[in-house]
């Protein structure tokens, strides 16, 4: 006679948003090294897509500005500077993986540089190379 059957242990896979906020993660976790001090009071955060005030309205949308990847809002008293990076726009325009996480670092540059008041490429040197 069989015992009750221990629970498997498989490994939980990550949701299409849990895996992206791994990029979002890893990206800033490659500006620390250098940014480390600015960066400690700044929270990343993931939202699905820009709010509606930012994408337009009417058939003025396809020759207006593109869709944003990602804003910035600034500290004030009593809240951090926040950088906010958009998922599904992002995903849009990724054919895969790995040109996915290129365009995810390369917004989280351009937010952080936005935020600092520097050029990407001093943020990271790198940023004209992806």
């Amino acid at each position: 006679m069989r015992g009750p059957l221990a629970p498997a242990h498989v490994p939980i896979a990550k949701s299409r948003g849990e895996r992206f906020d791994d990029l979002v993660l890893d990206a800033v976790d490659r500006l620390k090294p250098r940014w480390e001090r600015q960066l400690s009071r700044v929270e990343f955060a993931v939202e699905e897509v820009p709010p509606t005030a930012d994408l337009g309205d009417g058939p003025g949308r396809l020759t207006s500005d593109p869709i944003p990847f990602g804003r910035v809002e600034s500290a004030s008293a009593t809240s951090p500077a926040v950088v906010v990076v958009y998922r599904r726009p992002l995903e849009a325009r990724s054919r895969d993986r790995e040109t996915l996480s290129a365009l995810v670092h390369e917004v989280v540059v351009e937010q952080v540089a936005n935020l600092l008041g520097l050029t990407p490429e001093t943020i990271d040197p790198g940023y004209d190379q992806n």
